[in-house]
C-alpha cells in the first residue's frame, strides 16, 4: 500500500515559478514508478512527467517540455515537480501518482492516487 500526499500548490503570476512536493508512505522510491499529472477544470486528466524506479526520467509532455522539471529525494521517499515559466494555461489540479512497473502516459494504469494540489496561474 502506497499513500501520496501533495503539497505546494498556489497562486502564482504567469513567469513565476513553483514546486510541488509528494510525500510517499510505504515502500520506497525504488518499488515503484511515479508520474505527475494534471487536470485542468472542464478538461479531463493529462499527463504531465514520470520517472520510472531506476529514477530515470521518462519524457515530458510537449506543453511543459522544457519548463517543468521531475526530480526525487529517495531519502525523503518524496517527488517533486519544478514548475518554471509558468502560463495561465497551467492553471489545474496536479496529482501524483504510483504505481508496481513501469512509468506509463495512462492514468489508467496507476494504482495510487494523492489528493491533488491546485496551481492557478494568473495572467
Amino acid at each position: 500500500q502506497v499513500q501520496l500526499t501533495e503539497s505546494g500548490g498556489g497562486l502564482v503570476q504567469a513567469g513565476g515559478s513553483l514546486r510541488l512536493s509528494c510525500a510517499a508512505s510505504g515502500r520506497s522510491f525504488s518499488s515503484y514508478a511515479m508520474a505527475w499529472f494534471r487536470q485542468a477544470p472542464g478538461k479531463e486528466r493529462e499527463f504531465v512527467v514520470a520517472f520510472s524506479r531506476s529514477g530515470g526520467v521518462a519524457p515530458s509532455a510537449d506543453s511543459v517540455k522544457g519548463r517543468f522539471t521531475i526530480s526525487r529525494d529517495t531519502a525523503k521517499n518524496t517527488a517533486y515537480l519544478q514548475m518554471n515559466s509558468l502560463e495561465p494555461e497551467d492553471t489545474a489540479v496536479y496529482y501524483c501518482a504510483a504505481r508496481y512497473g513501469y512509468w506509463s502516459m495512462n492514468q489508467n494504469d496507476y494504482d495510487y492516487w494523492g489528493q491533488g494540489t491546485q496551481v492557478t496561474v494568473s495572467s
